[in-house]
């Protein structure tokens, strides 16, 4: 997948500015949109897009906006992120895209008229048609809609409201029914539930969250269980807690290493094995570790059992498998070691009848 900035591809007439961007953009089918998260409603938009541009010879494209709209207008209310950019464009590949735009939400970008956009998209994004939900908006005031864009002359299929319709199936349906909407809301309201097993058939893939491990403060050294600080690369997670996960390392081109982790371990300590190829068992804090006072600093922290190992500077993909509880105020280090012991034990006997 080839991904550009729209700033890029707009900033002259024949995007010559970089060498990154071609001259023209090959023809395309579009879809528009968040993709936060790139659930089984936004799975269904992009099959659509991936069949009407195999009938019509068209390369497959998606538009997403970095940072989403509500992360412009009020970053401190804005929803908590599903996916950073990394992981959203590693799903997008995943699932057939061909051509990813980023656009920047701006003021200037948001200030676009409808006019303005169609014009974007039919004149310098080589846009022939669109794949758009039914509540798509666009322009400064949300003045467009899809009647516009097809009044403009693009095609335009609009893909009604994906929903669970299955209950505790694995299925789903697209009838038009806003209580078993599928929706990047109801995956955070799950996983802010600790309901991995919901979030997970909406997805329709276990959630993970992947980063590079960066230096932290080092107090889980000083209490004898050191953590891999992970960095989120958002402003908030979509879930809190404490779980157990199983965690691999990846290359530079997003994938597996083989045995990654443990060929760096010492002393041999190896750790645990997950319970996927490759991988070792953690149990991770995700949150704001209430007992450290850290303010409103959000950390994924990973604690490897029986693993001695230097993990700085890995990108580490920490799936996450089971939920045991929410952060908890600990009074003094010694009952937070305690804590933190009991957390471990318990997960490493959930994993026992795992396996």
């Amino acid at each position: 997948m080839k991904t550009y900035f729209l700033e890029q591809l707009i900033s002259s007439p024949h995007a010559s500015s970089t060498d990154t961007v071609p001259v023209e953009l090959a023809s395309c089918v579009l879809t528009i949109g968040n993709f936060d998260g790139v659930h089984l409603g936004h799975q269904a938009m992009l099959a659509q897009v991936r069949e009407i541009a195999h009938t019509k010879n068209l390369g497959a494209a998606v538009m997403i906006f970095e940072p989403q709209p509500r992360e412009f207008f009020a970053p401190a209310k804005a929803p908590a992120r599903l996916t950073n950019l990394a992981e959203k464009q590693a799903l997008l590949a995943e699932y057939g895209v061909e051509t990813l735009i980023v656009a920047g939400f701006d003021t200037e970008f948001r200030s676009l008229s409808a006019q303005a956009f169609a014009d974007i998209l039919a004149k310098r994004l080589n846009v022939k048609a669109l794949v758009l939900g039914d509540d798509f908006r666009f322009g400064h005031d949300r003045t467009g809609d899809s009647q516009f864009l097809r009044s403009y002359g693009l095609d335009v299929t609009n893909l009604h409201t994906v929903t669970d319709n299955s209950n505790d199936s694995d299925s789903v349906d697209t009838i038009d029914n806003d209580a078993a909407r599928i929706s990047s809301t109801r995956v955070r309201d799950l996983l802010l539930a600790g309901d991995l097993q919901a979030a997970n058939r909406l997805l329709g893939r276990d959630y993970a969250i992947t980063g590079v491990v960066v230096r932290g403060d080092q107090i889980g050294r000083t209490i004898d269980f050191p953590t891999a600080n992970i960095d989120l690369q958002r402003i908030k997670p979509a879930l809190h807690g404490i779980f157990a996960v199983d965690v691999v390392s990846l290359d530079d081109n997003g994938s597996v290493i083989a045995d990654g982790l443990t060929a760096l371990a010492t002393d041999g300590r190896t750790g645990v094995a997950g319970l996927r190829a490759h991988s070792l068992f953690g149990t991770a804090n995700i949150g704001k570790r209430p007992s450290v006072d850290k303010g409103d600093d959000w950390r994924l922290e990973v604690h490897f059992p029986q693993l001695q190992a230097d993990l700085y500077g890995l990108n580490l993909h920490v799936r996450f498998l089971h939920f045991l509880h929410g952060e908890r105020r600990y009074d003094g280090i010694e009952a937070l070691k305690a804590g933190i012991h009991q957390d471990v034990a318990d997960l490493l006997e959930w994993r026992e009848k795992q396996i």
